[in-house]
């Protein structure tokens, strides 16, 4: 059994790796009658001279068995790589009272050596081998239950001041700015366009200029935040303004492909029963998985919940990711049985391409930034983990250009508008016989 839980703390160091953003900045973390061997703390690519430093506070421990004796040796901090994970289980397995503050796999931080009550506990440790870590707590005397609060601090040297960004994300401040500013001239470019072609503009247009809009902010608030935490160990509060624009965002894309998926402004000015009730499913849905981020991003993997609100996290973005094709497929399957009976076979098969088109995207897009970036991120060397963000943002800045040029307020738009003379017996046949649009 507890071999098996250290193959559970493995799969959660894999799934913390592939988890955007970062546990790096200075913390404050309140344990409270923990008998966990293992606590996770934090995870930082370190560069060399980085360093590690650790204040206990209000230490005291308790348990259910009258005649234990703790002996405060057993509890301490250390770091441990990802690769050296395998070998402490299999260190483990062979030999006899074996404490994992004792393996010479972990770089020890801190080992409590005496108890003085309503002391303070300060230990550091510096980084001459440079890789990414994770800080745990270590209690080799699980009958034990132990409350504390910790302080973690840590941190690269760079022109001889304190980095506490990890190695792999130092150039995320200056990749945030950049999308910024893309997202910016975006923005102005589509209003631009809103304003030339007023004529055309619908309502979907204003929810996407809104959309253009947020995510600009989003990514002007991440950028701050990384500088601020680089320069100072804590975000100053451009965290929670990220979160906010980052919960609008959310909301406001889900729902600006839902409607579009249904045609709602292009097909049709109205939305049936069961479309409203996807909407009215997946909204909530998206306020749900935002409040499951910002846990999972405040509290870190030290919380004895954490765990559940990462699966939460994950299960919620899986379903609402599901429940954006069905708006889609209702679309193309309406357009198809149309096109055999209003008499508008080009018109349709317009449409049909453009919804066929627009459903591979949707799927090739939730698929690369759900499954393919979280990968390169958990396989990436650690020096480079920012290219998992440049990823996952050029992705969504491809898929925004595609929405925003196919759908743009246009009229002349060869996938909303098509002449009727265009409209041909040969083209009603190819909307018979071809079944490439068959889900």
């Amino acid at each position: 059994m507890e071999h098996f839980k250290y193959y559970m703390l493995y799969a959660l160091f894999i799934i913390i790796s592939s988890i955007p953003g970062s546990f790096s900045e200075i913390k404050n973390t309140h344990i409270i009658d923990d008998s966990r061997s293992m606590i996770i703390f934090e995870r930082f690519g370190f560069a060399e001279g980085g360093k590690t430093a650790i204040t206990i506070r209000d230490i005291s421990w308790k348990t259910k068995q009258p005649n234990a004796e703790l002996k405060p040796s057993s509890l301490g901090f250390f770091l441990a790589r990802d690769i050296a994970f395998p070998k402490i289980v299999n260190e483990s397995e062979y030999t006899a009272d074996f404490c994992v503050l004792s393996s010479r796999y972990v770089k020890l931080v801190y080992r409590i050596e005496k108890f003085v009550p309503n002391s303070t506990y300060a230990g550091s440790v510096a980084i001459d081998d440079p890789d990414e870590y994770i800080l745990l707590f270590g209690n080799c005397q699980p009958e034990f239950q132990v409350s504390m609060d910790v302080k973690t601090e840590m941190y690269n040297m760079k022109d001889g001041a304190k980095d506490y960004l990890p190695a792999g994300e130092t150039h995320l401040p200056k990749l945030h700015l950049i999308f910024f500013l893309i997202y910016t001239c975006f923005f102005g470019l589509w209003v631009y366009i809103c304003i030339k072609e007023r004529q055309t503009v619908d309502k979907i247009h204003m929810i996407m200029a809104a959309l253009l809009l947020v995510k600009a902010l989003k990514m002007i608030c991440a950028s701050e935040d990384k500088m601020y935490v680089s320069n100072t160990g804590t975000p100053h509060g451009w965290d929670v303004a990220f979160y906010i624009f980052g919960f609008f965002k959310g909301i406001m894309l889900f729902t600006v492909i839902i409607l579009i998926g249904t045609g709602w402004s292009f097909l049709k000015p109205y939305l049936q029963e069961r479309e409203k009730n996807v909407l009215m499913t997946v909204i909530p849905l998206q306020v749900l998985e935002n409040i499951a981020y910002v846990v999972i991003n405040e509290t870190g993997p030290s919380t004895r919940d954490w765990m559940a609100w990462n699966h939460m996290f994950l299960l919620i973005d899986i379903i609402c990711c599901c429940a954006v094709f069905f708006p889609i497929i209702w679309s193309i399957r309406s357009l198809k049985e149309a096109s055999k009976t209003d008499g508008k076979a080009a018109k349709n098969l317009e449409k049909l391409t453009l919804f066929k088109q627009f459903y591979i995207v949707v799927v090739g897009y939730l698929y690369f930034t759900r499954i393919v970036v979280p990968a390169i991120g958990a396989t990436v060397y650690y020096r480079y983990e920012w290219i998992m963000n440049a990823a996952a943002e050029g992705a969504s800045l491809a898929f925004y250009m595609f929405i925003f040029y196919n759908f743009r307020p246009v009229e002349k738009n060869p996938y909303l508008v098509i002449d009727d003379e265009e409209e041909s017996e040969a083209v009603r046949q190819i909307l018979e016989e071809d079944d490439s649009f068959e889900l």
